[in-house]
């Protein structure tokens, strides 16, 4: 068991009892104004020209890992480069980026980080240095966004080319991440996509997901929620199939909304019928843009989900939810990045300053 020295000594959890170490983390960070914080712990690069070992079956979660956590603020986000860039000339719009750039928000990472390892470790770092947990979307699972993609309106199709690769690349997450508190969400969309793939192919995700749960989850420290889309998406008897199959049972729970639009009464409703049927795991709601709900004027089902005109940031992020079974309202999409090239947006994840003001505008 590691200890850090502080104002009083701190002592982290054994994985028994691994659902609560994010909060011991953040209840270890000193208060009254300190500027020390637990140093960041690190691991080695992994090593790709060893074989890729099968991780061990982690310690199952017994309670909310989230429950007290405090979320990192990235202090260069896109909102929060833009507003300060203005906010001497154009006071008004600035105030209105930072109603997005002062909340936590998860940063996905994809092949556009061309060094995952250290991407992972750099952000990773800067929360710990801020004392509180960094929220990371991992989003490169091969034959990505197959659902959208089959019906060739696949804004972020892509992911790694092979099985060995993106086990590789959970390892460096893993490895990146080292021995400090994250939050993971596992793939947006890939559960959704499932029907669209071949058999074969479609076992090789399953089979993606277990393994990374189980490799995350070595650090007791780390919550790992599986994506699961939302209730217009997947009824709850197929989600809850789908989850089983993905290895529910190992990680920290699901996440629903991630990156859409769908309100929040409406996705605590699917994740308690969802709940039932997974053996009572907990669930996190992406809120970041589901203020206004969904878009219902909508002519298909691109633009349902592909910048729809009107919407609004949601609740702020919070790990006190007032739901037993919901570990927290979090802004798991960065309100202001792009779904896509539709509805006059830029490229996916691009800023685009005008749906951020009107997101942020009441």
């Amino acid at each position: 068991m590691k200890k850090i020295s502080q104002q009083r000594a701190c002592t982290w959890m054994t994985s028994s009892a691994a659902a609560l170490s994010i909060s011991l983390f953040l209840a270890c960070t000193p208060t009254g104004g300190s500027s020390e914080h637990p140093p960041l712990q690190s691991k080695a690069r992994p090593d790709h020209n060893v074989p890729v070992a099968e991780a061990p079956v982690p310690p199952p979660v017994t309670a909310n890992p989230l429950k007290g956590a405090k979320l990192f603020v990235d202090p260069q986000s896109n909102a929060k480069l833009r507003a300060d860039s203005i906010r001497a000339s154009e006071p008004a719009e600035a105030a209105l980026l930072d109603k997005i750039a002062l909340q936590p928000q998860g940063l996905w990472m994809g092949e556009w980080n061309t060094d995952i390892y250290r991407s992972v470790q750099h952000f990773v770092g800067r929360a710990v240095a801020d004392g509180s947990a960094a929220v990371i979307i991992a989003y490169n699972i091969p034959h990505r966004d197959a659902a959208a993609s089959e019906h060739d309106v696949g804004h972020s199709a892509g992911g790694l080319a092979s099985k060995e690769k993106y086990q590789r690349w959970i390892r460096d997450i893993y490895e990146g991440i080292g021995d400090n508190p994250a939050v993971v969400v596992l793939e947006p969309d890939a559960l959704h996509g499932i029907p669209n793939l071949p058999p074969n192919l479609a076992q090789e995700r399953l089979e993606l997901f277990n393994d990374a749960i189980r490799v995350l989850r070595q650090n007791p420290q780390v919550a790992v929620y599986i994506d699961v889309g939302h209730a217009a998406w997947l009824a709850p008897e197929v989600a809850a199939d789908l989850l089983k199959k993905a290895g529910v049972e190992h990680a920290s729970g699901f996440a629903i909304n991630t990156s859409n639009y769908r309100a929040t009464d409406e996705c605590l409703e699917y994740g308690h019928t969802i709940s039932e049927m997974v053996g009572g795991k907990h669930f996190i709601i992406d809120t970041s843009r589901n203020g206004a709900g969904p878009y219902l004027e909508a002519k298909n089902e691109t633009e349902t989900w592909c910048n729809p005109p009107g919407r609004k940031i949601g609740a702020p992020p919070t790990t006190n939810t007032g739901d037993a079974l919901c570990d927290g309202f979090l802004w798991l999409k960065r309100p202001g990045e792009s779904d896509g090239e539709c509805n006059g947006g830029p490229q996916a994840g691009a800023f685009w300053m005008e749906q951020a003001l009107s997101y942020a505008t009441p």
